[in-house]
């Protein structure tokens, strides 16, 4: 019998196959106290363990092919610093000398710490990251069970299993992603995961279909069942009809031709059909993605993300760690732009140890975060502004302030940049006298006094995932209201559409950075209501640049016109529907 489960998309395409079902050992781990004489055996039993997770995913990295983009050993570079950092190799000892516990409970307690810090975090982007606490964490506790490789939870099939399967898993660690992707899978199914979790991440960049968040579907999907991956729309069709498949084997192959055709974009200029020029950049958070993006045309990038830094350990970075950083990432754009968005945490991020007797909020969302944050603990924020100034002597650099609300925030932030200016020029360090900065406009407070903001800064960038679960309160990954998320809202529209004015009128440039940059569904739309900068996730670069320059502004802007006046939904999407099919 043909059925099919929903899920959520996590890398677009089509694959049919046979389900190769990976198990997950569900054995539970149990407190164990110790006699005193056997404490320091444990510790070493469990820096022994570290000590071998450690050499386990320094091969999968000496696995990976040559010619695969870079950002794919730096996930795997994630995992090696994770298990470098205290959190994870110390901690966990702290724990088996003072509670007297064996090693695998100790790690039990910190992973459970850990994950908890990560659970209260606002950011959907952010909050995935304990899925890589608890890869590291489970690679550990594997060799603490002292189970042998060819047994662990039938993570790593052989080649021939593996080779034309779609696998399904409760969850896939980036080394299980880049093992199986050697291996040629068709395609990842996963149980638990989101468009953001690191096997989201890798399977876009590896252009692997993909559908994650397949709750409770263990029973529906047996070993060997053929099904079909639909990653645009995030469902998998079991046990398929013929009909279905050749359905399916078509949109295929049409994919592969638009794939194929995308990347002899990547030469070409970004313009709209009748020569409008658009700046189209990218979003990376790790200095090694931005080679990948600038092969597949980016600009720039229009989105750094420097929170990767100060997460996964004890100490937040110093000045030198974090210049050296965005020295790196400058380098490697040879000349092309780069916007470092200052740090973008909360008071509930406790992990990065630099307030460990905040308060716990009850809405992160809406509390000590980004730079309300960064303003009440300028230790944090001053280093981070001299660093990017010094970098910004080695190539275009522009500093973007996330979450601004008042013009009280911005007058401390341009004294604080005054000040570090200052600092430097005592110091004798070389600095970008003139370099850009911006507000990132994610507060419809910020989006309703655009006009304010955009006198005093030298651009503006909108981030539309935080402006639309703001706008229309509500958290997007709440399954139970995450049904409201529209960026297509009327109060959305009309807040990006004024932010782009008053950018216009104030002679500044205004950008895109968040999701709805990155989806080709509103590029005609946006380009109408007069974007000219976009900053989207490296895999949706050549898929906008082909929209864009498809497109005639004139009957754009138009058909934009009347979905900003429309007050119907229903209407909304037509008028979408109706200007994405129109001709160039």
């Amino acid at each position: 019998m043909t059925f099919t489960i929903h899920g959520i998309s996590a890398s677009k395409g089509v694959a049919i196959g046979r389900v190769h079902a990976l198990e997950r050992d569900r054995s539970e781990v149990v407190e164990r106290q110790l006699d005193p004489s056997r404490i320091e055996a444990e510790v070493e039993r469990f820096a022994r363990a570290v000590d071998a997770a450690r050499l386990e995913l320094r091969a999968v990295k000496a696995r990976i092919p040559d010619g695969t983009p870079r950002e794919i050993a730096a996930f795997i570079d994630t995992h090696l610093l994770m298990l470098e950092d205290e959190a994870i190799s110390s901690a966990p000892i702290a724990y088996i000398r003072e509670k007297r516990c064996n090693a695998e409970w100790a790690l039990k307690l910190e992973c459970d710490a850990l994950v908890a810090v990560f659970d209260a975090m606002d950011d959907p982007y952010l909050r995935t990251r304990k899925n890589d606490v608890e890869h590291v964490v489970n690679r550990v506790q594997i060799h603490l069970g002292g189970t042998d490789e060819g047994n662990r939870r039938s993570r790593s099939p052989s080649e021939n299993a593996a080779a034309g399967k779609i696998i399904y898993a409760d969850d896939l660690t980036p080394a299980d992603t880049v093992l199986m992707q050697h291996q040629g899978v068709a395609g990842f199914m996963t149980e638990f995961g989101g468009p953001n979790s690191h096997t989201a991440i890798l399977a876009r960049s590896l252009n692997i279909p993909a559908v994650v968040g397949l709750h409770r579907s263990a029973a529906l999907l047996r070993d060997g069942d053929e099904v079909v991956i639909d990653g645009r729309e995030g469902i998998v069709v079991v046990s398929p009809t013929k009909s279905v498949k050749r359905f399916y084997e078509r949109r295929r192959r049409e994919i592969e031709r638009i794939r194929s055709a995308r990347r002899k974009l990547r030469a070409t200029p970004t313009v709209t059909a009748d020569g409008e020029p658009v700046v189209l950049q990218a979003n990376v958070e790790l200095p090694g993605e931005s080679a990948g993006a600038v092969r597949d045309g980016a600009a720039g990038v229009g989105l750094y993300r420097t929170e990767f830094l100060f997460m996964n350990r004890i100490d937040p970075p110093d000045e030198q760690e974090q210049y050296e950083t965005y020295a790196e990432l400058v380098a490697a754009l040879k000349g092309a732009p780069v916007t470092i968005r200052t740090l973008d945490l909360g008071a509930d991020k406790q992990v990065d140890g630099a307030r460990p007797d905040a308060p716990v909020t009850s809405n992160p969302a809406l509390g000590l975060r980004a730079v309300r944050l960064c303003l009440k603990e300028q230790s944090l924020f001053r280093p981070q502004i001299r660093a990017i100034l010094r970098a910004s002597a080695s190539g275009p650099v522009r500093m973007l302030i996330p979450m601004l609300a008042t013009t009280t925030e911005l007058d401390e932030v341009l004294r604080i940049v005054r000040d570090c200016k200052r600092d430097l020029d005592a110091r004798g360090e070389g600095y970008d006298r003139s370099m850009p900065v911006g507000a990132m406009i994610e507060v419809p407070a910020a989006a309703i006094c655009a006009d304010i903001f955009a006198r005093r800064l030298d651009f503006l960038s909108i981030g539309t995932n935080d402006l639309i679960q703001y706008t229309i309160a509500i958290d997007r990954v709440d399954d139970e209201v995450s049904y409201l998320y529209d960026p297509l809202h009327p109060a959305v529209l009309r807040l990006v559409a004024a932010t782009i004015v008053a950018g216009r009128k104030a002679g500044i440039p205004v950008a895109m950075c968040g999701e709805m940059a990155g989806d080709a569904r509103y590029t005609k739309l946006l380009l109408g209501m007069g974007l000219r900068e976009f900053s989207v996730h490296p895999n949706a670069l050549l898929e906008v640049k082909q929209i864009i320059g498809e497109t005639q502004v004139a009957p754009a802007r138009k058909l934009a016109r009347r979905i900003l006046r429309s007050t119907r939904t229903s209407t909304r999407h037509a008028l979408i529907e109706e200007l994405n099919q129109t001709a160039p």
